[in-house]
């Protein structure tokens, strides 16, 4: 339904601007009096969540950036500098290191939410890959941010993680160990790596920001999809987002920051790793390395395939794969909540999204390895096999007409 514009200028300066530059239009028509399913719950505010986290996290990071040294012989010690010297820097690295966890929590809420009522389907195709392009993006960032405070697990994990490159020697003899090389910027991970991470680390979120401008930009063509799934067909099935959603992200938001602070003034480094705080040594190998909690799922599929380069190419791959959700998914119908056959694979594919993060902190040994094998099987065959198979069996429940009458429960109609 055509979004028409209500702007309208209050001063003659304001006009003066509105023939020029409407950027005070463009703001009031799409995040004031933009047209807005009536229906939308709680999950849909984690994308103004997740905008708060992105903010957060940059503006921490530029100040902790002014006191952190990129060199191997003292970035552990600017990091404790900050710490214990810094007027708030005990605070400013605390809100950052929780930040990054509370913001993947967020965002893995938002995907599993996109997932449950196919905010990936037609018409929303390039609005789904631009945010999968985003959590790539984050995952890069997440990863070299670890890396600075250079301790012994984020020491350690950037030389495993960093190393599985070396695979591609497997498929061309030396490619792998020059691409390696050319990473560590030498024959091991050490300064010029550091400095090559911090530079990229500190980069990486401004390319963030522009995804994000651009998902909104995706988001407001096609419009909000909702928990039925249903596209706007009337003025009675949309709000002004404006006071109504803002009011109701505001709470949500609220109720987050509260979250947020708890971590930060309570349990601070309740998501880290004790082995961080000490410096990196590179003759001292930890029992068992592990990433951050974010990237254990990933890692229990790399760990659950025996040959080095299939297990990258896997977890890879199991990202990689949700760019294709839109086609993966035969269906026509978009909600999960119609949907009685896929509806409970699904949440099985969160659940056992949620043991794969639970095996990846465990040692690949044992029933651990088995069931990550099995966890990992399941994941592959639900995107490829299942998702594909139940669209084109599945019978859809009874929907209802339209976003109203959803809203005042009337009856719904047979999907076709």
């Amino acid at each position: 339904m055509a979004h028409v514009s209500t702007y309208k200028p209050n001063s003659a300066i304001e006009k003066w601007m509105d023939d020029r530059l409407p950027v005070m239009r463009m703001m009031h028509d799409q995040f004031n009096d933009f047209p807005t399913p009536r229906n939308l719950n709680y999950l849909w505010t984690f994308g103004g969540i997740l905008t708060f986290c992105l903010a957060v996290q940059m503006a921490t990071g530029i100040v902790l950036a002014m006191h952190y040294v990129p060199q191997e012989t003292m970035a552990f010690d600017s990091v404790e500098h900050i710490m214990r010297d810094v007027n708030f820097g005990w605070l400013l690295r605390y809100i950052h290191f929780n930040g990054a966890s509370l913001f993947f929590l967020a965002v893995y809420i938002h995907i599993a939410r996109g997932m449950y009522y196919g905010s990936y389907k037609a018409p929303r195709e390039v609005l789904w890959i631009i945010g999968v392009l985003i959590f790539l993006a984050m995952m890069a960032t997440a990863f070299m941010g670890y890396s600075l405070v250079w301790g012994q697990m984020s020491f350690w994990a950037v030389t495993v993680i960093t190393n599985l490159f070396s695979s591609l020697d497997s498929i061309i003899p030396g490619l792998g160990t020059t691409v390696v090389e050319w990473i560590w910027g030498g024959f091991s991970v050490g300064g010029p790596t550091l400095t090559r991470l911090f530079s990229l680390h500190y980069l990486l979120p401004f390319v963030i920001a522009g995804l994000v401008i651009l998902h909104i930009w995706a988001l407001h063509v096609p419009g909000s999809n909702n928990p039925t799934g249903i596209d706007i067909k009337s003025k009675s099935d949309a709000i002004s987002f404006n006071p109504y959603y803002t009011v109701k992200d505001g709470f949500a938001m609220s109720m987050f920051v509260i979250l947020f602070a708890a971590f930060v003034f309570y349990a601070p480094n309740f998501m880290g790793h004790p082995d961080n705080y000490i410096e990196a040594d590179p003759l001292v190998t930890p029992p068992h390395i592990v990433p951050e909690w974010y990237f254990l799922p990933y890692y229990a599929i790399l760990r659950a395939i025996p040959s080095k380069l299939l297990g990258v190419v896997a977890m890879f791959g199991s990202i990689g794969l949700l760019l294709f959700l839109p086609w993966l998914d035969t269906s026509k119908v978009r909600s999960a909540r119609y949907r009685p056959i896929f509806k409970w694979f699904l949440l099985l594919f969160f659940v056992n999204a949620v043991a794969l993060g639970y095996l990846g902190a465990k040692p690949p040994e044992g029933a651990f390895l088995i069931w990550g094998r099995i966890c990992t099987a399941y994941y592959f065959v639900f995107l490829l096999v299942i998702m594909p198979v139940v669209g084109w069996i599945e019978k859809p429940a009874a929907m209802p007409g339209s976003i109203t009458d959803d809203v005042l429960g009337k009856k719904p109609v047979p999907a076709k």
